[in-house]
Parts: C-alpha cells; structure tokens; sequence
C-alpha cells in the first residue's frame, strides 16, 4: 500500500532518513517525541514537500507520478487541516461530491447522526471531538484505500478518541483491501488499534515491531547493582541507571521469567519502551 525508501530531508538543524512500510489490510503506527520526523514524513508522502532522496511508493505507484484521480484514494487528516468554521456539514457535502467521485452521501450523512455531528451547526462551534470526528468521517466516506493520519485523536477526551478509533476500525472491516498509517501521542490508542508500530526518532527509524510482540515479549527489568552484574545480558536491548540500581530492555520477557524468578519484571508498554530507547544506553 505504501513503501517508503530511504526517504531523505534535509532542513538546518534536522535530518530525515527513513524507510518503512504500510501493508494492506494493517494499521500501522508511528510513534515518537515532536520534532522525531513523523509530520516530515507525512507531507512528504503527500507531496505537500519537496525530497532530496529516496522514494516513495503509494498504492503500486511512484509518488511522482501520482494524479488528482489517484489522490481520491487516500483519505488524509491532519492536525491544522479542516473546513471554514462559518460552513455546516450540510454546506460540506457539495464540495465533498465534486472532489471525490465515489463520495458515499448515505454513508456520511447517516454516520454523522451516527456520530452526533449536526448537519445545520456552523462548525466553529463545534467542540474539538465533534471536529475531529468530522474529518475522520470525511477520510473513510468516499471509499478510500489508504488512510494517512496525523495525531487524529489530540486534544480528544477518552469517549471521543474512543469512538474515533471504532470508525477506524470499521473502515478496516469494510474491505481487507485498506490500510491506515498513524501517528498519535497517545499510546494507548495505538495499543489497542494498530498491527505494527514503527519508533522514529531525530528522523530515524530506531524500531519496528508488531504490536503484540511489543507488548508481549517486551519488559523492564528492575535489578540492584548485584544483580545486574550476575544477570544474562544477551538479551538487554538498552539499561538506564535508577536510584536502585539498573532499568533493563528485553525483548526476551520470558528468557528472564523463566531463569530469573528472583528479580522485578515488569511488562513492557509503548511509553516506556520508547523512554528506554530514547534516554537509555545501548547495553
């Protein structure tokens, strides 16, 4: 669906060299801190910048090559994108009709009920969650193969990102032919939605993992300095140095479940692996 390679970027003070890809019928996430390249890589993937390096392949096609027809078959959010606020949903659905051909009006009209997104309110007067549901819904009502979304759930309280997150996974039920690239500071929302996660940090790509795996077979070791010395270090990805002793990555959880019964494990989430990754040291 889409495969990026060795794309590159290059600004004053920030660098961007990253592959990745997004396989059809999987939700793929991108995680890490501001400024790490995930924005970066989404523009350029929509063209919206300019590349010196690399390439970038959507739905089979080079994106150079990519026409306005071709451009109907993603659907795109992002965090400063949307519609004037003087408009309502109902003065929406004849832009919406001419930009995209198979523009489902059923579709859209009845999720926005669905949804509680009136269709004669002036957007502006909206509330953050109502606004984010409409450009979500405006990404899956005209049958779009890929989705590419950026921090579509920020700002959001838990109902909302909830039911933001069941549109998601209702266009993915729809066709195994979709797939979705996302990217979200909050973990928990790519936990629970995404297939496969992919950590970007200083425009590199440090990590990539299926999200069971990551939450599986990940954890942190919590050992005191004897400890540490007598453990089994093959298996330690990065260690950080706590008041008690040491904090360890594995990916090998049970490894150490099974040979270490004695010291403190903890499974591993998506916030705190990318906090070792980040401040730890490569063991």
């Amino acid at each position: 669906m889409l495969e990026i390679r060795n794309l590159k970027k290059d600004y004053k003070d920030f660098s961007l060299d990253c592959s990745m890809r997004v396989k059809e019928g999987r939700i793929t996430g991108l995680i890490g801190q501001n400024g790490a390249g995930k924005s970066t890589t989404f523009k350029a993937v929509l063209g919206l910048i300019s590349f010196s390096g690399g390439s970038i392949t959507i739905l089979g096609k080079d994106v150079t090559e990519f026409s306005a027809r071709d451009k109907e078959k993603l659907g795109v959010v992002f965090p400063d994108s949307g519609f004037s606020g003087y408009l309502t949903v109902k003065d929406i659905v004849p832009v919406l009709k001419s930009m995209y051909e198979e523009f489902d009006l059923p579709f859209f009209i009845a999720q926005a009920g669905r949804f509680g997104l009136p269709l004669d309110k002036k957007i502006k007067d909206f509330s953050t969650g109502m606004k984010a549901k409409l450009k979500v819904l405006v990404a899956v009502s005209h049958r779009a193969k890929l989705l590419i979304l950026d921090e579509p759930t920020a700002g959001l309280d838990v109902v909302a990102r909830d039911e933001l997150l069941l549109m998601l996974r209702e266009y993915m039920e729809q066709d195994e032919e979709r797939a979705i690239l996302i990217s979200s500071h909050i973990s928990s929302d790519l936990e629970t939605i995404c297939d496969d996660l992919y950590m970007i940090h200083q425009g590199r790509i440090i990590l990539h993992e299926d999200t069971d795996v990551l939450l599986s077979d990940y954890a942190l070791l919590k050992v005191d300095p004897e400890q540490y010395d007598a453990l089994d270090k093959q298996y330690v990805l990065y260690r950080k140095e706590e008041a008690y002793g040491y904090s360890c990555l594995t990916n090998q959880r049970q490894f150490y479940i099974e040979n270490y019964p004695q010291i403190a494990i903890e499974k591993g989430t998506i916030d705190s692996i990318i906090t070792m990754m980040i401040r730890g040291a490569k063991k």
